[in-house]
Formats: C-alpha cells, sequence, structure tokens
C-alpha cells in the first residue's frame, strides 16, 4: 500500500527487511526508487500506482546490491539509472549471475535481468534528468561503490539508500574499499552537510523518520563508526536490544567486527 511522506512522495514498503520503495510524483509521471522486494508487492506498487494515475517516467538505483537493482515489467519500460559507479559495479557483479541461496534471496523474487536495464548516469552527476521535482543526487562511498542518497528539492524529503536505519547498524564495505570506515564518515558528513535540514528521511530499510530522527541518526551512526575506529565495540541498542525480527542484526555487527579485528567486548560474549 502507498502511504504519502510528503507532499508528492510516496512509500511502498516491503515485507522483507521492511525495504523502502520511493515514488517522486511529477507532472509528467512518477520516478520509482528502489521497487521491492517479492514479485507480488511489485506488482501492488504497479497497480496503486495505475489506479492513481501516475505511469512510471523513470527508475533510480540508490546503490548497486540486489534489493535495490530490482524492476519489474509490470512497473514499464523507463529509463532506470544508478550512479555510473553504481551502474559499473552492478554489470560487473552480475556477469555471471547471482546465488540466490547465497544472498537469502526469496524464491518468488524476479531475477532474471536483474541489473541489465540499469544505465549509468554520466561521472558527476548531481541530479536525476527527469521531468519532475529536481532530485539532487549526493553520492559517496559508504556501504557500497557509487552509493547515493536523494535530495528531493521543495519536499524536504531525504531518500537516504542503505544509511540513516532505525534497525540496522551502519554496514560498511568490507569488500574491497581501502577505507571503509573513513569512507562511511565522509558520507555522513556529506548527509549532514547536504540534507541535515530536511524534514523526512527515508532508509533503505526500516521506519521512516521526521527531522528529529534525521538527527538523531546522524548521530548515531557516527558514534559507532568512530567507535569501530577507534578500535572498540560500539554499543548500539540496534544490536543490544533489537526490535523483533531484527535480532540478525546482531550477526552483521559481530561480522564487521571480526573482518576490522576487533574484540568483543566482556558484556557482549556473556
Amino acid at each position: 500500500m502507498l502511504r504519502e511522506v510528503a507532499e508528492g512522495v510516496l512509500v511502498h514498503t516491503s515485507e522483507w527487511c521492511q525495504t523502502n520503495a520511493v515514488i517522486v510524483v511529477g507532472e509528467a509521471g512518477a520516478l520509482v526508487v528502489d521497487p521491492g522486494i517479492h514479485e507480488s508487492e511489485i506488482d501492488c506498487l504497479a497497480d496503486d500506482l495505475q489506479s492513481a494515475g501516475h505511469t512510471v517516467v523513470a527508475g533510480f538505483a540508490t546503490h548497486p546490491h540486489w534489493d535495490h537493482l530490482l524492476w519489474h515489467p509490470a512497473l514499464g519500460a523507463a529509463d532506470h539509472w544508478a550512479t555510473a559507479l553504481a551502474a559499473d559495479t552492478a554489470r560487473r557483479r552480475l556477469a555471471n549471475g547471482i546465488d540466490a541461496k547465497r544472498f537469502g534471496i526469496p524464491d518468488d523474487v524476479r531475477l532474471d535481468g536483474l541489473g541489465d536495464d540499469i544505465a549509468g548516469l554520466p561521472d558527476g552527476a548531481d541530479r536525476i534528468p527527469w521531468d519532475g521535482p529536481t532530485v539532487h543526487i549526493l553520492e559517496h562511498r559508504a556501504h557500497a561503490p557509487g552509493h547515493a542518497a536523494l535530495l528531493i528539492d521543495g519536499a524536504g524529503v531525504l531518500v537516504a539508500g542503505d544509511m540513516l536505519s532505525d534497525v540496522f547498524v551502519p554496514m560498511l564495505d568490507l569488500a574491497g574499499a581501502p577505507d571503509p570506515l573513513g569512507d562511511y564518515l565522509a558520507a555522513l558528513l556529506l548527509l549532514e552537510a547536504q540534507a541535515g535540514e530536511a524534514t523526512v528521511v527515508i532508509p533503505g530499510h526500516g521506519s521512516v523518520g521526521d527531522a528529529s530522527a534525521l538527527r538523531d541518526r546522524l548521530a548515531r551512526d557516527r558514534a559507532y563508526v568512530e567507535a569501530l575506529a577507534e578500535g572498540f565495540e560500539p554499543h548500539d541498542a540496534r544490536v543490544e536490544a533489537p526490535r523483533g525480527g531484527w535480532e540478525f542484526v546482531r550477526s552483521v555487527h559481530e561480522r564487521q567486527l571480526d573482518q576490522l579485528s576487533i574484540p568483543r567486548s566482556p558484556a557482549a560474549e556473556d
């Protein structure tokens, strides 16, 4: 079901990891960001848009992870973009297909052609080229190569991609990035500087938040990453007291500690 979170900005939330698809409505049609996850949900999203009289005229993937690259024929043959680096990374990683079991992808997710339709915008592109409200691209290297947050002009909305979640801790790009901790801290500074006055924040996974939530999440994510950078385990409620159904975030957190060779605190080991 679509719900409006700001004027002209709608959200459709999947049951899988509370994944948020974002729809920006323009005079000529709708921009769809990160649609997912189950095929029935994307069908529902397409039906809801059609019922509301919105034709999909563009799509955008915030970063090159499978759950943000999905598309579906029901959404139409609109241009589907990502940053140049994200699109190139997606093509390289998907060249030999994707192991659905390894990534825990639900059986009913449509993976045929995954990422094939993604077009990279020119290097340094700072806005989505569509006939609608100006959508600024805030590109950084936290979480994944070519990751982009989006700032929607006039609506005061920050679409954060896989950052600023109330349920996930910061997930670092530990698969080859030279400075994953520095990249993440730099991205938080960028979002704070360019979108710190936004009144709505939409994470890739989790709950939509207001201006207060945006400030809190920026501070909480910064504290988490700074603790890792200083070599000790962060204390974070998303790990120590997760919401029901999100207990697996503890394993995400512990895997990062192991990869960074950071010892677990005695309390965490008890």
